[in-house]
């Protein structure tokens, strides 16, 4: 029996392998015995992004929760993560279910939850759902079509509804003077219908249905995205390179140079404008990838800084709770007050071109300013694949602080909240910590240029490769 198991967004496995039809009945079975055993609105919203066969797989949950009792308004063609947590929020119902498989290869899918909130399911909720997962698939009686003619399964356009939501929260007047500026990547994925129709001059790549993603993983980072960083340079009307993954939900984004700006970046960026323009306040919360640069900026502010585990649903646990100005990771998702605790790439790509045009400055001079004030910085990362041997080798000296220098760094402190950020003498840091939703080992470095951020992470995969290595 195939054991499922949640990661830090979603349940995700590769397609006809584990990701079945016989186990998202399962899983969807567990979700609806949860739903029916709370006092939450016995109702949920439904849909699926752009990969292979995700109406299939929606159409197999939409059947288990419609014979539990459950009503199901389901998307009436592909929607984005974000399109679905703005429905659960509006429409009152219990639950929001996208079948996505966020960013991760063509050959996966996935089963995310999102709560009436607006945004993830908390831990909690995960844990207990998890727990329900029956061994065998219950197959019901009675046919998708059948609970569509009874009624018990409905349509809705979420789409238009997030556009509307756009429309009434931005400047469209200041970001359609724009938008002959902005070429936007997406990826083949669940945003791609969403900018054309906000921003019709903007210029559109990928914007077709391939399910295969041209075999490539829709995550927006820059090894991914070689056409729209070599676009951006062939004509000065183009100031603005804008990426999101798959279900829309992460970011990526490129200045008028054509050069990557990361999340770390960004996270500036955002909160200089949200201070300073749009003069709101509140908490920032970070996941504890993301650089100490931000906490320094909110010193400069007052504003307070909390750092979570990497995962969103632990930074939206914040947002429904607290009084939060931004929530955002390292991998390019963030969230934003004024919208829904939830992360979205092709929001927070029309907050920064709205922040630039407002200002009427370009995203490299934008981020000068903030270098300014926090001094210049890069954090750079590796993934590397090794064997499950290896890997909790390597955690296991990381636990055992075995670990006294990477090279001629030396470690100065340690930090364990989710992983392993060592402290190097001269302000810079180097993070371990197998991820969550991959079978890779991920290692982060931060100083003051990329040539030393890599030089980090080089005598840091030097070390802990060295697999009989423990320093005394």
């Amino acid at each position: 029996m195939y054991k499922i198991k949640f990661g830090t967004d979603g349940w995700r496995d590769i397609i006809a392998e584990h990701f079945t039809n016989e186990n998202v009945r399962r899983v969807a079975y567990a979700t609806a015995e949860w739903l029916n055993s709370s006092e939450l609105p016995k109702k949920i919203v439904l849909g699926h992004d752009c990969r292979f066969a995700g109406g299939m797989f929606a159409n197999e949950a939409a059947v288990v929760f419609a014979a539990h009792g459950i009503d199901v308004v389901m998307a009436k063609e592909f929607v984005s993560t974000p399109m679905i947590s703005l429905a659960a929020k509006r429409l009152n119902v219990g639950l929001g279910i996208i079948i996505t498989a966020s960013h991760n290869p063509p050959s996966y899918n996935g089963f995310k939850i999102k709560a009436a909130y607006g945004g993830p399911a908390t831990p909690v909720t995960i844990d207990e759902i998890e727990k329900l997962i029956p061994d065998l698939a219950i197959t019901p009686e009675y046919t998708f079509d059948h609970f569509v003619a009874a009624g018990r399964i409905t349509f809705a356009d979420f789409e238009s509804m997030y556009l509307e939501h756009c429309r009434n929260s931005f400047d469209m007047e200041v970001l359609s003077s724009v938008g002959e500026n902005l070429v936007y990547d997406a990826m083949y994925g669940a945003g791609r219908n969403v900018i054309p129709q906000l921003l019709a001059d903007a210029t559109v790549l990928h914007g077709g249905n391939n399910p295969g993603f041209e075999g490539r993983a829709p995550e927006p980072i820059l090894k991914n995205l070689p056409e729209l960083a070599s676009m951006i340079p062939t004509s000065p009307s183009y100031k603005f390179g804008l990426a999101t993954d798959g279900d829309a939900d992460r970011i990526g984004f490129f200045d008028e140079k054509g050069r990557f700006v990361d999340s770390h970046h960004l996270i500036l960026l955002l909160i200089e404008y949200l201070t300073d323009y749009k003069g709101y306040g509140g908490k920032v919360v970070k996941s504890f990838s993301v650089s100490d640069k931000v906490s320094k900026l909110c010193e400069l502010k007052g504003l307070e800084t909390i750092t979570t585990k990497i995962g969103f649903k632990y930074i939206c646990e914040h947002m429904v709770t607290d009084d939060v100005l931004i929530g955002a990771e390292e991998s390019g998702g963030i969230a934003i007050k004024g919208h829904i605790p939830e992360r979205d790439g092709v929001w927070m790509g029309l907050v920064l071109m709205e922040y630039a045009a407002k200002t009427g400055k370009s995203i490299s001079q934008l981020i000068d300013d903030v270098y300014a004030k926090v001094g210049s910085f890069a954090v750079e990362r590796y993934d590397l694949h090794l064997s499950n041997d290896l890997k909790l080798s390597i955690i296991e000296n990381c636990n055992s602080n075995s670990y006294k220098n990477f090279g001629n760094y030396n470690i100065v402190r340690t930090e364990s909240i989710d992983g392993f950020k060592f402290h190097l003498e001269d302000g810079s840091w180097v993070m371990i910590r197998p991820s969550g939703t991959e079978p890779v080992l991920r290692v982060y470095a931060e100083s003051n240029n990329s040539e030393n951020a890599f030089n980090i992470l080089n005598a840091t995969k030097e070390e802990i490769l060295n697999v009989g290595s423990t320093q005394s």
